[in-house]
């Protein structure tokens, strides 16, 4: 397997695992660990977490971690505007393969909030943002084939606000990306949002996310790939899990 590098001024931590099995376990056990830290130290913890079909097995095995879930809350680092029991929401992943088992005691906050659209949703999710335990204990990400995060994709029209350092919003309305991307239209966290972490997570499988990994580790426009806007800061520590 390749060896990973970066610029010594980014503090990035990489693991690797033999399958994605034993990722989801190695995943799960660290985001455990931070949790378990948060409620120690303060009292209660905040998770973010991305949909996706990469992110099930952590859900199901960070399911099962001995915690007090009770004093957790969880909610999306993006969303698809579809209603919760629509197979393509990221609520309805959540909810399906995380908040069971032991997580059940979680509180989790939906960003999708019944409103027409992303655009008349975002003023009320943006108050429902702001009343969380800021910042977060971790934010967990994945990135899509053309080096996208959350529901940040290359060269939108909404880019260059997303990644406004001092976007005075933590979440914005983002319009449908195109296939092979669900053609649907989201809400997403910001920059400023994602980067408000203790610590920032992002979740991997495959040798073509590993090379577009390499890729996006290279210098250049954050626009090309936009999971440059967090592996490419020095603000927040990045754990990069790969399988």
């Amino acid at each position: 397997m390749p060896e990973l590098s970066c610029p010594p001024s980014l503090h990035h931590t990489f693991h690797h695992a033999a399958d994605p099995a034993l990722l989801a376990l190695d995943v799960a056990d660290h985001v455990a660990a931070l949790l378990r830290q948060g409620v120690a130290e303060r009292g209660r913890a905040l998770l973010i977490v991305s949909g996706g079909s990469t992110p099930v097995p952590f859900f199901q095995a960070l399911a099962r971690c001995a915690l007090d879930w009770s004093a957790v809350t969880i909610t999306l680092a993006d969303e698809r505007w579809l209603p919760p029991d629509h197979p393509d929401s990221n609520e309805a992943l959540v909810r399906t393969h995380l908040l069971r088992a032991n997580a059940a005691a979680a509180h989790f906050v939906p960003l999708y909030n019944g409103a027409a659209t992303p655009a008349e949703g975002v003023p009320e999710l943006e108050a429902t943002l702001a009343a969380l335990p800021w910042p977060a204990d971790a934010v967990v990400l994945g990135m899509g084939a053309d080096g996208h995060t959350a529901s940040l994709f290359p060269d939108a029209p909404e880019l260059p606000y997303a990644l406004l350092d001092a976007a005075p919003a933590r979440c914005l309305a983002v319009a449908a990306p195109t296939p092979p991307n669900v053609p649907v239209p989201r809400v997403s966290l910001t920059r400023r949002a994602l980067l408000d972490t203790r610590q920032l997570i992002v979740h991997l499988t495959g040798e073509d996310k590993l090379e577009l990994l390499h890729q996006a580790m290279l210098p250049g426009d954050v626009a090309e790939y936009p999971i440059r806007a967090v592996l490419q800061q020095h603000a927040v520590p990045c754990h990069i899990f790969h399988a």
